[in-house]
């Protein structure tokens, strides 16, 4: 007869002391080109994020030629003076890095990954893209007509319409922001490289870029690299661009973009409202969620979970343009999609939801999980260095202070739930929204014209 076996149990691991987190802080210096660079050391991030903010707006594109600055954007990386374009992504390669850029209304962001080991090298053939990229006319022209490619998909795509309408809606025709980021069919079709240089040589220039470099430095002399690399890149001084006031219009109105036959209503719900410099944006960030930042918000507790129109509906800020002297503006929005004949239901739930906000406030339990949410998993959100890197950029280009984001967590935590139902009610006036329908009209209109939400208008494409 055999023994039975006996099973070791091993004693049960405790948890570790819990050491406080802050959102890391960077060391800002300037090099003598005029290039202000921050670098945070984080250590055990063997792949370095680096982050450089170009003062190129979309708002500084000339008039017919909206897109330039993305095309400029897509061609950095294809080919300079030393490289071919393909050459240039073998050199890439063979770092094990990645290189992307893209335009929007603060300017132009170039992005690098790579690792450690492999960062001079890499930060030379940035150097080389942001010193003297080639712009050759064969590149200009593909990118030109891929970009024309993508225009039919996004018209197609019923958010990116939405997206789109809402811009027409709210701003003025004569607003940059009112027309497409990248270019429109017309705009891009006049870009040729001649443009592109001329776009880049007015207003690219280390004297007023930024550049951010995270990652574990340890045993990597940064001064000397950056000298060598983004270091040697030069170029003039530039006087400081007037920055254009943002107006826009938030009657409350309802626009239909018909899609006939559409079996869902993509929805996007907006006005404009303050950036982070304004003081009430802690608390502004805490109430949205509450309203309509996770799976638990109000928003989906409603729309979702009891009646079963969408199965999702999101509320979120996103800032469009900082100034320094806090006259920027952030979008705020509802978005989501419901099916056909749920529309006008699922767009009368939501304006009782925030009727019933304004009326009767958040509640301390959801206030409670919202500061747990945004707080508690911050560690975790930017555990890697491109996160950390992609947010200090974002400060840089909203003129905010290094620390903003670690004073951000702060104050979040410290917003009582009075606060933040003051500033999502203030955020989100039920008679002073645009809203954008994507459907189909024949089924939607009555429906929500009934509804009595403001004036329905109902457009083609």
């Amino acid at each position: 007869m055999t023994e039975a076996a006996t099973m070791q149990f091993h004693p049960q691991p405790q948890a570790g002391t819990a050491r406080p987190w802050a959102f890391p802080a960077p060391e800002r210096a300037t090099l003598d080109n005029g290039l202000t660079v921050l670098r945070c050391h984080r250590p055990g991030q063997q792949v370095v994020a680096v982050e450089v903010h170009l003062e190129a707006p979309l708002d500084a594109e000339p008039e017919g030629l909206d897109g330039v600055a993305t095309i400029m954007a897509r061609a950095f990386n294809e080919g300079t003076d030393k490289h071919s374009a393909e050459d240039f992504a073998a050199e890439l390669d063979r770092c094990g890095a990645t290189m992307d850029a893209h335009a929007d209304h603060p300017g132009v962001r170039v992005s690098l990954e790579v690792p450690v080991s492999r960062l001079p090298k890499a930060l030379g053939l940035l150097s080389d893209a942001l010193r003297a990229p080639a712009f050759a006319d064969s590149e200009i022209e593909r990118l030109v007509r891929n970009r024309l490619d993508e225009i039919p998909h996004e018209a197609a795509n019923p958010a990116r319409r939405a997206a789109k309408e809402l811009s027409r809606q709210l701003f003025p025709a004569t607003s940059r922001m009112s027309r497409p980021r990248q270019g429109t069919e017309e705009t891009v079709t006049a870009i040729d490289s001649a443009a592109v240089r001329t776009f880049y040589e007015k207003h690219v220039r280390p004297a007023t870029a930024t550049a951010v470099v995270v990652g574990d430095l340890t045993g990597i002399d940064l001064d000397v690299v950056l000298a060598d690399t983004i270091g040697a890149w030069t170029g003039g001084t530039a006087e400081p661009r007037p920055v254009p006031p943002v107006t826009a219009d938030d009657t409350g109105r309802v626009v239909i973009v018909d899609r006939p036959g559409a079996v869902q209503t993509q929805l996007l719900i907006g006005r404009v409202g303050p950036d982070r410099h304004d003081r009430v944006w802690p608390a502004q960030v805490l109430g949205t969620y509450c309203l309509g930042g996770t799976l638990t918000s109000r928003l989906d507790r409603v729309l979702r979970e009891e009646k079963g129109y969408t199965y999702g509906v999101r509320a979120f800020a996103q800032v469009l343009r900082s100034a320094p002297d806090g006259s920027g503006a952030a979008m705020l929005a509802i978005s989501g999609s419901v099916d056909t004949e749920s529309t006008g239901l699922a767009l009368d739930d939501l304006w009782k939801v925030l009727r019933t906000l304004a009326a009767d406030g958040l509640t301390d339990a959801e206030r409670d999980v919202a500061v747990q949410n945004l707080v508690g998993v911050a560690p975790l959100k930017y555990e890697m260095a491109a996160s950390v890197a992609a947010t200090l950029a974002d400060q840089v280009e909203q003129h905010l202070p290094d620390d903003f984001q670690a004073q951000l967590y702060r104050q979040l935590a410290a917003t009582g739930t009075v606060e933040a139902t003051a500033a999502v009610v203030s955020a989100f006036p039920g008679d002073r929204l645009v809203t954008v329908l994507v459907g189909d009209a024949a089924q939607i209109e009555e429906p929500v014209r009934a509804l009595g939400i403001g004036e329905v208008s109902v457009v083609t494409g």
